[in-house]
Formats: C-alpha cells, sequence, structure tokens
C-alpha cells in the first residue's frame, strides 16, 4: 500500500487515542494530517490540508447526523476523498444506511475486528462498500432472508397455480384497491364480475379445506393467507401504475 494522508474524525477522547495507536501501529502507510473532534474542527483541518482519506465517526457531541451530513457535504466538494465510516453505532443500521446513500466507501463497526489494515487498503485501492464482520454477518443474513422468501413465493405461485393477474389482484387488495379501482389498471383485461369470480377461485385455491372453524373468508382473509402463503410480499407491496 502507497502511503496516503488521513484525517481522524472522533469526539471521544480514548477511542481517538485508541484508533491513532491503531493506525501508528499497523498502518504505518497512513500519515495522520489532521484530528478532529467536531465538525468545525474538521473543516479547520480539511482547508489545512486535504486528505486521502477520511476517517469518520458518525456519533459526534450526541448528534448521530452530522457525521452523515461531513461525509455527504465532503463528498460532494471533494469526490476523490475515500470515506471510511468508523463508528460505534451498532444498532442503528438506518444510520448505516444514511451513510452509504451519503457516499461512505464503507462501515467499519468498533466492535470484533475493529479497524485493520487490510480494511483501509481496500479502500485505498478503490474498493467500494468495505465492511467488516459484524455488519458483513447482518447483511449476509438479511441476503438470506430475501432469497428464501422469493423461493417460498415462487413455490407457492407454483404449488396454488397463481398467475400474473392472481398476483396483481391480490398485492392491490392487500393495498386497500376496491375491485373497481384494480379494473382501471393498465393491462388488467378484467371487469369486476370477472375479478369477483377469480376471487372465489383463489379462496377455494387457497383455502382448500372450506370455512373450516364458521369464520367467513372474505377478501381480508384471503389478502392475509396470501402473506402467510408468500404469494404476495409485505416488504415490497407496491402499486402498479395506473
Amino acid at each position: 500500500m502507497e502511503k496516503f494522508k488521513i484525517i481522524v474524525v472522533e469526539d471521544v477522547p480514548l477511542e481517538m487515542k485508541g484508533t491513532l495507536g491503531i493506525i501508528r501501529t499497523d498502518i504505518p502507510e497512513a500519515e495522520v494530517v489532521g484530528t478532529a473532534t467536531n465538525e468545525t474542527e474538521y473543516w479547520r483541518a480539511l482547508k489545512s490540508q486535504l486528505p486521502d482519506l477520511l476517517l469518520l465517526d458518525l456519533g459526534l457531541g450526541g448528534s448521530t447526523t452530522i457525521g452523515v451530513e461531513l461525509c455527504r457535504s465532503t463528498k460532494e466538494m471533494y469526490p476523490s476523498v475515500k470515506v471510511l465510516i468508523f463508528t460505534g453505532e451498532i444498532i442503528n443500521e438506518k444510520l448505516w444506511v444514511d451513510a452509504l446513500d451519503a457516499g461512505a466507501d464503507g462501515i467499519i463497526l468498533k466492535t470484533g475486528e475493529l479497524l485493520t489494515r487490510h480494511d483501509v487498503q481496500s479502500v485505498m485501492d478503490g474498493k467500494q462498500l468495505v465492511f467488516n464482520e459484524p455488519i458483513l454477518k447482518k447483511i449476509v443474513e438479511r441476503f438470506k432472508r430475501a432469497v428464501n422468501a422469493q423461493i417460498a413465493k415462487q413455490e407457492a405461485l407454483v404449488n396454488y397455480e397463481i398467475d400474473e393477474y392472481d398476483e396483481r389482484f391480490l398485492r392491490h387488495l392487500a393495498l386497500g384497491y376496491t375491485k373497481d379501482q384494480i379494473t382501471q389498471l393498465r393491462g388488467m383485461p378484467f371487469g369486476v364480475k370477472s375479478l369477483e369470480k377469480r376471487q372465489v377461485e383463489l379462496m377455494k385455491k387457497l383455502f382448500p379445506d372450506g370455512n373450516n372453524g364458521g369464520i367467513g373468508i372474505n377478501a381480508t382473509r384471503l389478502v392475509v393467507r396470501a402473506l402467510e402463503l408468500r404469494i404476495i410480499d409485505l416488504d415490497n407491496l407496491e402499486a402498479d401504475e395506473d
């Protein structure tokens, strides 16, 4: 790894000391050209010398938004500067997403392996979305759940003989559309009576044992059943274009 310049932004003195110790011991190629504990000190350090890498804590002075805005502003004004988030915000996943949307090149959580030379080198080599093991584990878990949900949906579509129009019908019922509104959707070649017939057929498919328990099978129960079977996905309930 070639030599590069770095600014460290961290508002907790003990953690700043620890971070500088990691850099000094494990990343000798890094020249720390500035440190900052708040937004004002950061902009002063940046004007003094432009770094190649900004190592940025998100939670500054009790605010979790300042770090995100520093990342966004830095990337807008100096696109060539790499921004690696080094944060103790290990639960606030929304904050991670905000940081990535702001242009961060990676996120290292202050848990597990902490900051490593490999992570820093990956960012300096131009790799995007550099994460350490704690956040990678969560990403992989979400990925596996998403894939399994998609497989379950495909199996349900086949097993219950659900076609494209059934899925669209059920999805828009879940979104609160009336049958009349559904008939107005682009590419939906059915009138209200046809949709009512389709609803009866879907009830037979999704409730093969009929009306067990004496509770009526209405549109609401039909939608709930479709959600249970993953025929429609609660996380991806979006209306088609009218």
